[in-house]
């Protein structure tokens, strides 16, 4: 017997049986009202409603939703409403620009947007054939608790989502993650993270970040509990840990050091020790950071790495007995690495040192980009576009990214694109854009640029013109002015030799 798996298994285990547990509370402090807190029947009676509402709009099986908004229980419900009855969620960064937003909804062909109501103002240019502003006005036609959804015939290989990233071009490129990529991912991350009934999960990882790296599903199909938060802030995560007993979290480096600063100023013991497990993914935090998890605040810390185009789990770092005996600097020199790869991925380094997987988590393809796609997955395998190693463990240690994809605070930021606005200031003759280590967002932006004949032009001129057409996240925190930069004989940027200088000393460390 062959039973397709679908994003709505995990929601029909939870209504089945937890339904009458909480499954959702969601943020309090939000433009919209809050939904909840919602048990399980609720949130499986939302999404059937949100179905039965797309059937209502005309919204067919395979059509594209897009959704624009922070953390928040709609967010969550989306995930199941939209992808468990056939249709394509889009799940994009509320933190990119209008122009940029406004390409993603034309490029995914959605047919119906969701807003935030705080993004409102910003996103008025960006529009579909159905508009929504998140909230209790449009809850009435989003969710026909009148109606049952027209049903759909589960097909494990349809889209569920698909996931914009930003690559090595100008344009981000469209991820299609199946069903099947994400059922299994969330399934092996639940499983390897021991992800249980008794769990309490903060939402400190944004949910349109490759769905919550599964996390949603993983969740909810254990019956765990789901702790919406909006805004990071370390204080704020302390304080709902305390309140709620989390259990586990998933962030950027960022997020670690706001806590560990946070901590700093915390009364009596800190929350959650010997309980929360923290999994961690983005540039590595430095070894004396991991170290600081377990001696400062009594969490574990658990290494992972993917990609979005990788649903995202290849690779889990977890303390294993084997590390019981070793002294906290030890043990988070061992946990520095990227992982061993996770049950059903194979990884292997080619040739020329790039990072190649394969796995039932590789995406289908990039929406509406062949060409892009046969050259991702050339050869049967997914090419990371990341340089790296395989240790005597069969541990990955990733060293380098071959696609100079900087990560600033979990979100990836493409050199080019920040390098062909920079070009477009007429002082600039030329530039490269490379990321340099940063204590709190684990690395940054910056420029290095060479001024054309005559030119002046100061650094904040040049970091205020990439605000004007770059989401700032993008936008260089430094730019460094040379006479020349390093290039091949054919001319072609040396960047790892421009990295290399800013890298040494974090190498040492």
């Amino acid at each position: 017997m062959r039973v397709p798996l679908t994003v709505r298994d995990f929601l029909d285990r939870a209504t089945l049986v937890y339904g009458d547990r909480c499954g959702i509370v969601d943020e309090p402090d939000q433009p919209a009202q809050p939904l909840g807190p919602l048990t399980y029947r609720d949130v499986g009676k939302l999404a059937a409603a949100q179905a039965a509402a797309l059937d209502a709009l005309g919204v067919g099986f395979g059509e594209r939703v897009a959704i624009v908004s922070p953390n928040a229980a709609r967010l969550l419900v989306a995930l199941f409403g939209v992808s468990g009855w056939g249709r394509i969620l889009v799940p994009v960064n509320f933190r990119l620009n209008a122009e940029e937003i406004a390409y993603i909804v034309e490029h995914s062909g959605a047919t119906a947007l969701l807003v935030d109501p705080e993004l409102d103002e910003h996103l008025q240019g960006v529009d579909a054939q159905h508009r929504f502003v998140l909230g209790a006005d449009s809850d009435e036609v989003l969710y026909r608790r009148d109606a049952e959804p027209r049903p759909w015939e589960p097909d494990e290989d349809a889209t569920a989502t698909i996931n914009y990233t930003s690559g090595t071009t100008a344009r981000p490129k469209g991820v299609q993650l199946t069903h099947r990529n994400v059922w299994l991912n969330a399934a092996v991350f639940g499983w390897q993270l021991g992800v249980n009934d008794r769990d309490v999960y903060l939402h400190t990882l944004p949910m349109f970040h490759c769905n919550g790296w599964g996390m949603p599903y993983a969740v909810t199909g254990m019956g765990g509990r789901h702790i919406v938060l909006r805004k990071v802030d370390g204080a704020e995560i302390l304080r709902r840990i305390d309140e709620h007993g989390v259990t586990a979290l998933n962030g950027a480096p960022t997020v670690i050091n706001m806590v560990l600063d946070a901590a700093r100023d915390w009364p009596g013991d800190i929350p959650g020790r010997g309980r929360v497990r923290v999994t961690v993914a983005g540039a590595p935090p430095p070894t004396q950071t991991i170290e600081r998890i377990e001696t400062e605040l009594g969490w574990e810390f658990v290494q992972i790495y993917g990609l979005t185009e990788t649903a995202p789990l290849l690779t889990m770092n977890r303390a294993r007995a084997e590390l019981d005996d070793l002294g906290p600097s030890e043990r988070a020199a061992r946990l520095s690495r990227a992982g061993a790869p996770t049950l059903g991925v194979r990884v292997c380094v080619d040739d020329e040192g790039e990072v190649l997987a394969r796995g039932n988590v590789i995406m289908d393809g990039y929406w509406a980009q062949p060409e892009e796609t046969a050259r991702a997955l050339d050869g049967g395998w997914f090419h990371t576009g990341d340089g790296g190693t395989i240790d005597d463990e069969n541990y990955v240690v990733i060293s380098d990214r071959k696609k100079d994809v900087i990560i600033s605070g979990g979100e990836n930021v493409s050199s080019i694109e920040v390098e062909d606005c920079l070009f477009s200031h007429a002082a600039v003759a030329e530039v490269a854009v490379i990321g340099v280590p940063d204590e709190r967002w684990g690395e940054t932006v910056k420029a290095l640029v060479v001024l054309a004949d005559g030119a002046t032009v100061t650094e904040g001129e040049l970091i205020d013109h990439c605000r004007v057409h770059l989401a700032h996240y993008k936008c260089p925190t430094s730019v460094e002015f040379r006479d020349e930069l390093a290039r091949t004989a054919t001319g072609k940027l040396q960047k790892f030799k421009l990295r290399a200088p800013y890298w040494t000393e974090q190498a040492v460390r």
